[in-house]
């Protein structure tokens, strides 16, 4: 008996002192971890690459719209009087309120359909846009802003807004909503495998709103005008 006793206990020590397959549990520890640090820098990285690239879309977006027919529907074509008996040719800034004040936007999805300058304008700014974009993203997705500036401009002369390209999300109430950027990696599930707790696990969510961009432009006047 005191044999058998004696070859369960060395036994036991020998089992206590072999190192085999720790390797094996050290990796699946630090497996979890490493790919929860790897694939959040995937996603953070894709994130601000398609900030990077978004902002340079509205830039082209904005330009383009400064120099072409506007897309939006009720866009004044010349500046006409508000107030007064100001003649044609007088500066928008000269008195308060001297010019019609229009403000009008739309989305590029929705430009003025009985203007085929409108609807070519819109065309131009996707075809430059649409491989710039958050995937998923399309032209309901970009706003468009043309908004008076009483510095701009005179009476009979073009219309010269203040034009803003905008990334927005879905219409809600009377504006929209952030643009969601989409994680492409479970990173709750990782955080969960890491250790994290599943309650904290669970507040990481799938999606973020994605970083506002707007980019603005005045309109170019070139023209002198031909109404009073």
């Amino acid at each position: 008996m005191a044999q058998v006793l004696i070859k369960i206990s060395n036994r036991l020590k020998a089992f206590g002192r072999d190192q085999s397959g720790t390797t094996m549990v050290e990796y699946a520890v630090c497996i979890a971890l490493f790919l929860l640090i790897l694939f959040a820098v995937i996603d953070f990285g894709r994130l601000g690459y398609n900030w990077v690239v978004a902002e340079k879309a509205m830039q082209r977006a904005v330009r383009i719209a400064a120099v072409r027919p506007p897309v939006c529907p009720g866009v004044p074509l010349y500046h006409q009087r508000s107030t007064g008996t100001y003649s044609s040719g007088t500066l928008c800034s000269t008195d308060g309120g001297i010019c019609t004040e229009t403000n009008v936007q739309c989305l590029l999805s929705a430009p003025d359909a009985g203007s085929a300058d409108s609807i070519a304008t819109a065309d131009e700014i996707w075809a430059t846009l649409q491989d710039l974009l958050p995937q998923g993203t399309d032209r309901g997705n970009v706003l468009l802003k043309y908004e008076y500036d009483r510095r701009l401009g005179f009476i009979g002369g073009p219309y010269v807004p203040v034009i803003t390209a905008q990334i927005v999300g879905a219409a809600s109430g009377n504006g929209y909503d952030e643009l969601p950027f989409t994680f492409v990696t479970p990173l709750s599930a990782l955080a969960a495998n890491a250790g994290a707790s599943q309650a904290t696990a669970d507040t990481i969510p799938g999606s973020i709103p994605f970083p506002a961009i707007s980019v603005t432009l005045p309109a170019e006047d070139m023209n002198q005008g031909t109404r009073g």
